[in-house]
């Protein structure tokens, strides 16, 4: 058991690294799903750098190798070595699968499956080995009896045998939960990095007549700059209300263009496959441009409330009812009804689908994306700051 949760947690620590250096689609996560998001993002890595999950497999590699000497065979100094190890271990993993799950659920807000299954067997290894150790302490004084002064003395002797005393081993175990509150304290304290991916696509983008899409500031700015976006992606909520604001810096010469792309199978053929947080995708992609057709005044504000809260401190996606009455509410049945039908509105998309796939590199999607030229980058924006460095150091938008 405890040889094969270690195996689990080493094998899925090492696809995750090797998606790392290497890059390419871990199969369902790709396309800039939830998964996608969490291992692109730059609590991944250290430095920028050093893949968490390579950290992991380090560690889970050294608990398997360990195991293999806390037999009862094993020479009595060796097997304490190995439990020491084992314990010392066991604490960092703990540490770090509850660090990267408050990660996941609080600050980055989607969950990777390959991660959390990671977190999980760790933890249960965790826990066998805390079992296995406690197990060891008693049997050593347990399995002799005591019926005479002589055999007491044995009792003693044999206590005195033990492989790790409970407070050494709680020590151990302590200490490597320090060491991955360091790697933990270190991520939360450090400047973070706001590109996760960026290129340059060698194929010739499509361009647009931005009299005629929607877009954001004004089309006849000297930069224009394409957002590739989904209406149920968390990250891209986040984006929405910066785009005024970097426009208001730029004094009007700067343009966003809102291109639709759903994460989802069924418009999308870029994506390897569906999952529930984009199931409506496509339809809201839809409505949205058929809103832009019906009334383009109204557009602003239909674009708005797609991507304020609800209620509470956190945003959640607008069911496709909601957004449906919302849309006839702002044009009139009439209007929507007539626009539901034009062909721009698949033409469009598709275009937008089609510049999504020809940035996607090595594997990687991601949404949202910014594309200026032929320079695109997929951003983890903090501030409006952020946002122009990206344009001007990744993007090479020219300063305002």
């Amino acid at each position: 058991m405890l040889t094969g949760l270690n195996m689990l947690a080493l094998f899925l620590s090492a696809i995750l690294s090797w998606h790392y250096l290497v890059g390419g689609a871990i199969s369902g996560c790709g396309g800039g799903n939830l998964c996608d998001q969490v291992l692109n993002s730059r609590w991944s890595a250290l430095v920028g750098i050093i893949p968490v999950s390579g950290l992991a497999m380090g560690i889970y590699l050294a608990m398997l190798v360990a195991s293999f000497y806390i037999g009862p065979t094993t020479e009595v100094q060796i097997r304490r070595m190995a439990w020491s190890t084992m314990l010392l271990l066991a604490g960092s993993v703990a540490g770090s699968a509850i660090w990267f799950t408050i990660l996941q659920i609080w600050v980055i807000k989607d969950f990777c499956s390959y991660c959390m299954t990671a977190h999980i067997a760790g933890l249960l290894l965790v826990a066998l080995v805390i079992w296995r150790a406690i197990t060891e302490f008693d049997n050593n004084a347990m399995n002799i009896p005591i019926t005479n002064c002589t055999n007491a003395q044995n009792v003693s002797q044999a206590t005195a045998r033990r492989i790790i005393a409970p407070l050494p081993a709680m020590s151990l175990f302590l200490t490597g939960l320090f060491l991955a509150g360091i790697i933990a304290v270190y991520q939360g304290s450090s400047t973070p990095s706001v590109v996760y991916n960026e290129g340059q696509s060698q194929d010739n983008l499509p361009v647009f007549d931005y009299n005629t899409i929607p877009i954001i500031g004004s089309p006849d700015a000297p930069y224009v700059v394409s957002l590739l976006f989904d209406y149920q992606c968390s990250h891209c909520q986040k984006i929405h209300f910066m785009l005024n604001e970097v426009i208001r810096r730029y004094a009007g010469k700067l343009a966003f263009v809102l291109c639709p792309v759903p994460l989802n199978t069924h418009c999308n053929p870029y994506v390897p496959r569906d999952v529930d947080a984009f199931k409506n995708s496509c339809e809201l992609a839809k409505i949205g441009l058929t809103v832009w057709v019906a009334n383009r005044e109204v557009f602003p504000a239909f674009e708005n409330w797609m991507f304020t809260f609800e209620s509470g401190n956190s945003w959640h996606p607008r069911s496709l009812e909601a957004v449906r009455a919302k849309a006839v509410e702002l044009v009139g049945k009439e209007k929507f009804d007539s626009a539901w039908t034009d062909p721009w509105m698949g033409r469009y998309m598709q275009t937008c689908i089609r510049i999504y796939g020809q940035t996607i590199q090595n594997g990687k999607g991601g949404i949202p994306k910014l594309i200026f030229g032929s320079r695109w980058v997929v951003p983890e924006l903090h501030n409006a700051d952020d946002f122009i460095m990206i344009l001007q150091k990744s993007l090479a938008v020219p300063k305002s």
